[in-house]
């Protein structure tokens, strides 16, 4: 794997696959995945220079890589704490946004491409406001901006939790959050795409203003690196079972690895529901149906890694043409 604690310079005259075509490509494969569906989101696409903003990319097609996203900084203990995002989830969030020329948009988490992107669709007429609580990230994204014609771009330093100044057309958030406080900064009429995580898995739900509430449409699985400052939260992670079983919890008391080790361990108790899920039912729909129906379901999330351990509990029962699902505990294999 590359180290990207420091940058890598990516040689675009020597490239044997010059970044314009690679945009170009990038640009097709979206339209095909049907993550850009407006000619304004692909013309964008088409025309920023994502290399640019993407210096620690080990190549120029690793830059344009679809589903990839471009680690730029990692803290202490080597996790990503900054990034530019996959093009994929950038277009599908765009799109999402709902941008017209002329719109006024805040973007909150800073990187300088997705900026730039929506500069191309708002026009020069529209304003972009791009706000991050790191100073490595916001120096970085002015200097890129500035260098490939984004200047007028607004980056801002700061703890995006206090912004108390509204009315934007779009507001769009490329950290992870666990709450949304920014309801009073759109407009009448205007969106927030937000990547909410809860239940251990990150959504980014695009809300729109009913009357005096906001409804939430279209949550699409994704990662971002999580917010810090006032917004920061963090989850308990246990590993158990000699690393075979995470255990992820919203919040709650701290988590008893012992006792927890030695219920994977005991006789196993199954709990079958008769409910069958076809082979091709996506389970990210049922996981968010669990999470805003059951209490328990938002304060647990336990991954099952591929090599399990011989003795833990199965996670699922092949049934003919679909899977039936259940609950099991204990730690024989049945």
């Amino acid at each position: 794997m590359p180290d990207y604690s420091e940058r890598v310079a990516i040689d675009t005259e020597s490239s044997t696959e010059p970044a314009d075509r690679l945009r170009a490509d990038m640009v097709a494969r979206l339209r095909e995945q049907g993550a850009i569906r407006s000619p304004e989101v692909a013309e964008a696409f088409a025309k920023v220079p994502r290399e640019r903003f993407a210096p620690e990319a080990p190549s120029l097609a690793a830059a344009y890589s679809v589903n990839d996203v471009v680690i730029t900084r990692r803290g202490a203990d080597g996790r990503a704490t900054s990034s530019v995002s996959a093009p994929w989830l950038q277009a599908v969030m765009l799109e999402a946004a709902g941008l017209t020329r002329g719109a006024r948009v805040l973007e909150i988490g800073s990187g300088g491409y997705n900026a730039a992107l929506i500069a191309e669709i708002v026009g020069p007429e529209g304003q972009v406001v791009t706000v991050d609580i790191d100073p490595f990230v916001t120096e970085r994204a002015t200097r890129f901006l500035a260098g490939t014609g984004y200047s007028h771009v607004k980056v801002v330093l700061g703890d995006a939790e206090h912004i108390r100044d509204g009315s934007y057309d779009a507001v769009l958030v490329t950290v992870g959050a666990w709450d949304c406080p920014w309801g009073h900064l759109p407009a009448p009429g205007g969106r927030m795409v937000v990547p909410l995580r809860f239940c251990g898995i990150t959504r980014s739900i695009t809300f729109v203003r009913d009357d005096d509430r906001f409804v939430g449409l279209d949550p699409t699985v994704c990662g971002f690196v999580p917010i810090q400052g006032a917004g920061a939260h963090h989850e308990q992670v246990a590993a158990l079972a000699g690393g075979a079983v995470t255990l992820t919890l919203d919040g709650g008391p701290a988590l008893d690895t012992a006792a927890l080790d030695e219920a994977l361990t005991a006789e196993p108790s199954e709990l079958w529901t008769g409910i069958v899920a076809r082979p091709d039912e996506p389970f990210d729909t049922l996981h968010l149906w669990l999470a805003t129906h059951d209490d328990a379901c938002t304060r647990r999330t336990p991954w099952w890694r591929p090599r399990r351990r011989p003795g833990l509990p199965q996670t699922s029962h092949p049934a003919g043409d679909g899977l039936d699902l259940g609950l099991s505990s204990g730690g024989k294999s049945p």
